[in-house]
């Protein structure tokens, strides 16, 4: 794992942008796994300031998400398809068609996870995979105790996810108990991965995962990026702080 430490936020938010836009202009047909929340948002908006200023185009690469809240349709506010439109989708050159989201009101949602695990096979791999970190160490929404050889799936959101997503709703009681996410196995097949952390509230994730090169384990889902060969973690000195 290769570990950037930057001053602040806009900072992580630059270097993930120059990391992206190095990908997409060597490989126009790239696969850009996408996350949601927060810590993302400067990213997309460096990404969409290099697409109108710098001529970076999206048109042939093809966007994969990492999860959607189950039982919110594609049109409610706080749904990941939603979010994705609002914030990066509609400000560049992407094709729609070519941008993948789990369907949050499947039919069956085994069948769901099912397919969306082909959709990864078929277009991917995911050349390179954005990813934040949960306070609890979740990736996507893998929460503590997912199996690590585990494919795209529902999860029940532990209390402390649904928490800290309260704030894209009216209240907690709107926050939906499962989502469906990319497993763990999933993300790991991406060929690279960028890791952002921001802000003295992952401070002590951060910390579990650097102390957890020598102790992967369930209880931590993020402590398993150490077992892939090309990750890199952009952190800001707060999120670093108790390093």
């Amino acid at each position: 794992m290769k570990v950037i430490v930057v001053e602040n936020y806009d900072e992580v938010s630059q270097e993930a942008s120059q990391l992206v836009e190095e990908k997409v202009k060597g490989n126009g047909e790239l696969v850009l796994g996408l996350a949601t929340g927060s810590t993302p948002l400067g990213l997309y908006e460096n990404l969409i300031d290099g697409h109108k200023t710098r001529n970076i185009s999206y048109e042939n690469v093809k966007t994969i998400n990492l999860d959607e809240y189950l039982g919110l349709e594609k049109t409610h506010p706080a749904s990941y398809n939603a979010f994705m439109y609002e914030t990066l989708f509609k400000h560049v050159d992407v094709n729609l068609d070519q941008t993948y989201i789990p369907n949050g009101v499947p039919e069956s949602a085994e069948e769901e996870c099912a397919r969306y695990e082909e959709v990864i096979d078929s277009i991917g791999p995911v050349g390179l995979q954005i990813l934040g970190i949960g306070t609890n160490g979740h990736i996507g929404f893998n929460e503590p105790g997912t199996d690590p050889e585990s494919l795209t799936h529902v999860v029940e959101l532990n209390a402390s996810t649904r928490e800290d997503n309260a704030r894209f709703f009216d209240s907690l009681d709107e926050v939906p108990t499962h989502a469906i996410t990319m497993g763990i196995k999933s993300i790991l097949k991406s060929e690279q991965i960028i890791l952002m952390a921001s802000g003295k509230s992952k401070a002590d994730a951060i910390k579990t995962l650097l102390d957890s090169k020598e102790n992967v384990n369930p209880d931590f889902p993020a402590s398993y990026l150490w077992t892939h060969n090309d990750v890199t973690l952009i952190v800001d000195k707060d999120a670093y702080s108790q390093v």
